[in-house]
């Protein structure tokens, strides 16, 4: 080796080496440690504000009134994230949601959060969202019950008295792995890659802040019928899902988004959602006469529509008998069951399909329940509504759980969940 090339390599070395040291990974790999990738992000190019580029194809917006990802015209895919905060601080935690604020814009314009300018380093962006457009992606910030039982984190006073676990329900048998969680991520995509990318690199970049407790993907497939309109997802059981859900901003403004003095100030505009992992039976379904299946839902499978009517979107008459004097509907439907309070919640729900169970072989599918409502007793209403009559739980096992207070929409300047720091 010549003096000079030697000069040369040992720039590109010491280079390197100061890189390393300046980025405090050492050893251990390049901001892959307890400190995360936020303390560096700044130098490889992540900016602290972003707008949204409307210019972008298939992108919906990150700013605004409320969250994406709640009345956004749903996906066909869902990754969704519970975590768990390793913080010790309110202020470390308002930095956490300061730091994923430009990158969750940047994912949402269908862009990596950020470039990488040193080939000496790993990527600042894991990079299997390259080439492809934003796909829809909506991203959605929620906080659980737990992390107000935090005391190092000094919330507790700002906790939601609306914000409390579920009460145990009939069929319910939780794993631990799958309920629960102090923060929730929902990332929807029109693509199953890029909604894992975004919860990967958000994550990521939260390394030694938090640390996944557990996640889920699931999915749609939405028909579109012959005038181009799509149609209400149907369930791994076949049978449509969403039906009910309220469509006017009236109806959005007494269902799903808190209004001023419904809940804690900083929850204006923002809304709850309850989250369970369901299995099916799909073994057990598949032996039942397509007669039963439909007794069980209340509805005709091949359109939606409620017994003795003919759309999907006709009122349901829980109170109508036939010549016998017999109730058309069911009593014990999963709809007749349902319409006994007045509760209403706004589904958003995806199949999802992870293997088999191992000590049965039957599939470990199911619904990944999603709804959003101003109050999670409303969910609670309804559930004990269905409680033990409901012919559904012949044919379903409630596995997982969650509920989490989602933030009201960011003004542009602002950041995630800015309302509950500055309470």
């Amino acid at each position: 080796m010549t003096e000079s090339n030697k000069e040369t390599f040992m720039d590109k070395k010491l280079s390197r080496r100061r890189m390393l040291k300046m980025t405090g990974a050492g050893a251990a790999g390049v901001a892959i440690g307890a400190s995360g990738l936020g303390g560096v992000l700044k130098a490889f190019g992540v900016p602290d504000f972003l707008e949204d580029d409307t210019s972008v194809e298939n992108k919906v917006n990150f700013y605004g009134k409320h969250q994406s990802g709640i009345a956004t015209e749903v996906q066909t895919h869902v990754y969704f994230a519970s975590l768990s905060v390793l913080v010790k601080s309110k202020a470390e935690l308002q930095e956490l949601f300061k730091m994923w604020t430009p990158m969750a814009v940047s994912l949402m314009n269908g862009k990596p959060i950020g470039e990488t300018k040193n080939s000496y380093v790993p990527p600042v962006d894991t990079g299997e969202a390259i080439g492809v457009d934003a796909k829809n992606l909506s991203i959605t910030f929620g906080v659980g019950p737990s992390l107000f039982k935090n005391k190092s984190l000094g919330l507790s006073h700002l906790k939601p008295k609306e914000l409390n676990d579920l009460p145990h329900f009939p069929k319910d048998q939780l794993e631990e792995a799958y309920t629960g969680g102090d923060l929730c991520i929902q990332a929807c995509a029109d693509d199953p890659q890029v909604a894992f990318h975004a919860v990967r690199n958000l994550v990521r970049a939260a390394s030694g802040k938090v640390s996944i407790k557990w996640t889920q993907a699931g999915f749609n497939s939405i028909p579109v019928n012959k005038e181009g309109k799509r149609e209400t997802p149907r369930n791994l059981f076949a049978f449509k899902d969403g039906t009910e859900n309220p469509r006017s901003e009236k109806a959005m403004n007494d269902v799903v988004w808190v209004q001023k003095g419904e809940s804690k100030p900083w929850m204006t505009n923002g809304s709850y959602l309850v989250v369970r992992r369901i299995q099916m039976h799909l073994e057990t379904w598949d032996r039942t006469s397509l007669q039963a299946q439909e007794d069980t839902f209340g509805r005709y499978r091949h359109n939606g529509a409620p017994y003795g009517k003919e759309n999907e979107f006709d009122a349901v008459d829980e109170d109508r008998k036939d010549e016998n004097g017999n109730y058309v509907l069911p009593e014990t439907s999963h709809v007749f069951l349902a319409r006994q309070v007045k509760a209403r919640i706004m589904r958003r729900a995806f199949s999802y399909s992870s293997g088999v169970i191992d000590h049965t072989g039957a599939y470990d599918a199911g619904l990944l329940f999603i709804s959003f409502q101003k109050n999670p007793q409303q969910f609670t209403d309804i559930q004990n509504a269905l409680g033990r009559l409901d012919k559904m739980n012949e044919y379903i096992t409630h596995r997982g759980s969650g509920v989490f207070a989602c933030f009201p929409g960011i003004k542009k300047g602002s950041y995630i969940g800015e309302a509950l720091f500055n309470a």
